[in-house]
């Protein structure tokens, strides 16, 4: 194989260090502009350098991917010509990485974790919380998957991630999860199984697999890239327990803009334990006061569609903001015919000193509403109009009463708002207001009664997280919980959370 034509990665690294170079100058230099103008003017030209950055260290990477695979490909086939005996020379750990020397002709050569020609990134995340509240039914307090579910001892997650270039062309990730119910026992999923694009030219990147959704600011994150204990209650509503996750493919757009803007669609199958307020599954046998149908999907028309937008920008040197807008639409099992959208809107804005240290001090704010819209089909458990339960049928809704619900549009909303204050390196103070709330009584419930899932309810919840390494931090949070019709309650909450092995940058 001939590898001539392949960057060498000191020329590589020189281009990208050209590149940094670039950035730094235009960032001195919009610090000495005299003038308004000339502030702007530089600034522009820095936002467009930065896209440019970007997408160049993309197309460097998978260079580098194809240099790192031409290079393994001809030293296995020296080895296999000369018939060494590789043998193992040394472990070392260095930080989060591990690295493995062996010395199949003398020479030592390093490799992270490594199995037949590819290479592979392997990290575990722990979160466990312990802590009291003043209802006994903390699941129901708590309906998040990965959140507290009973008094004491809660392990949330324990996730095993798996990432590596699987070509020049791909990037593969596996998340497998676990977390307890209230009754202590263990769930095994595979949280995300994904392959995603390097780079395709125009800004475009492709993503297949099973994989969190792009929807709004908070349901793409894990557990462990919290701000707080538990997720928002209007996502747990509204979303699901599991948020939005399902199999599918998303496509997104890097927009050549001076600013960062991206585009995203995603199209994923609407059943699952991830596609609640759809064909989704779930404990309750009930959806919005009807039994689940169960439908199965007949047409293209019957997936999950999710676009969102997102759009970024510096307001000054020292603050960032962060605006985007989200759709969910897709069937719902409320009926035969039957549908739900859901609308999103998230705004994020983040301060942070120039002369900061270690990313210390700042202080991020960030609200996020969302809208859902259900049809649902009428229903009757007296079919035969002969004023009793149909023979046969079981009573789903445990009374021994005849029902007839007719059909009808509910609507929900909710939203949350939380500000962050890192105001020493390593310790963060956090408040977090959340309310959720029908938009009106539904006509189901004049009949049935309210719903404990649609009931009126606000939370506040401060807290406090020390971040003793970068791998590991401690987190104190108080929920205080007003439920309409159910009172008030009271939790307190302690966290510990640690990492083990290498993990990837989170998202601004």
């Amino acid at each position: 194989m001939k590898i001539a034509n392949l960057p060498r990665p000191r020329k590589t690294i020189g281009l990208i260090t050209v590149i940094f170079t670039v950035g730094r100058v235009f960032v001195t230099a919009q610090t000495n502009a005299v003038t308004k103008e000339e502030v702007e003017r530089l600034r522009s030209e820095l936002n467009r350098l930065t896209q440019e950055m970007q997408l160049t260290l993309r197309t460097y990477q998978e260079r580098i991917n194809q240099l790192e695979s031409a290079i393994r490909t001809l030293e296995g086939g020296a080895m296999s010509s000369n018939q060494p005996t590789a043998h193992l020379a040394e472990i070392q750990s260095t930080g989060s990485k591990t690295n493995l020397a062996v010395s199949p002709t003398g020479d030592t050569t390093r490799f992270q974790y490594s199995w037949g020609r590819g290479y592979i990134g392997l990290s575990l995340e722990v979160a466990s919380v312990v802590g009291w509240s003043t209802t006994s039914e903390v699941a129901e307090l708590n309906p998040g998957a990965h959140n507290p579910k009973r008094r004491g001892f809660t392990l949330q997650n324990v996730e095993l991630a798996l990432e590596g270039a699987v070509d020049p062309y791909f990037q593969g990730t596996g998340i497998f999860s676990t977390h307890t119910d209230p009754h202590g026992e263990f769930h095994f999923e595979w949280e995300e199984a994904y392959a995603e694009t390097f780079s395709i030219p125009g800004g475009f990147q492709l993503k297949a697999g099973k994989f969190l959704t792009e929807f709004g600011r908070h349901n793409s994150r894990h557990s462990h890239q919290w701000d707080f204990v538990d997720a928002p209650l209007v996502l747990s509503r509204l979303l699901g327990p599991h948020g939005l996750n399902a199999a599918g493919m998303r496509v997104s757009w890097l927009a050549p803009t001076p600013f960062y803007s991206e585009l995203f669609f995603t199209v994923q199958d609407s059943r699952g334990d991830g596609a609640y307020s759809f064909l989704g599954e779930s404990e309750s046998s009930l959806f919005l006061g009807r039994p689940r149908a169960h439908r199965d999907l007949r047409g293209f028309g019957d997936l999950l569609f999710v676009p969102r937008y997102a759009v970024s920008f510096d307001l000054t040197d020292s603050h960032t903001i962060l605006l985007g807008a989200s759709t969910a639409f897709g069937p719902n099992n409320a009926g035969y015919g039957t549908r739900t959208e859901i609308y999103g809107v998230d705004l994020t804005w983040k301060w942070k000193l120039r002369t900061q240290h270690g990313g210390y001090p700042f202080v991020s704010f960030t609200t996020e509403a969302l809208l859902r819209r259900a049809e649902v089909d009428e229903f009757s458990n007296d079919l035969n109009g002969n004023g009793t339960l149909d023979s046969g049928e079981d009573d789903v809704f445990g009374t021994g009463h005849v029902y007839n619900i007719p059909s009808e549009t509910v609507k929900d909303w909710g939203l949350y708002t939380q500000v962050s204050w890192g105001f020493k390196k390593g310790w963060v103070a956090s408040l977090r207001g959340e309310y959720v709330a029908p938009v009106e009584i539904a006509r189901y419930e004049n009949i049935l009664g309210p719903d404990p899932e649609r009931v009126e309810r606000w939370r506040i919840s401060p807290s406090l997280t020390h971040y003793l390494s970068e791998f590991s931090l401690l987190r104190l949070q108080y929920n205080y919980d007003d439920r309409k019709h159910l009172g008030e309650d009271h939790s307190m909450w302690f966290q510990l959370e640690f990492s083990l092995g290498e993990h990837g940058a989170h998202k601004f």
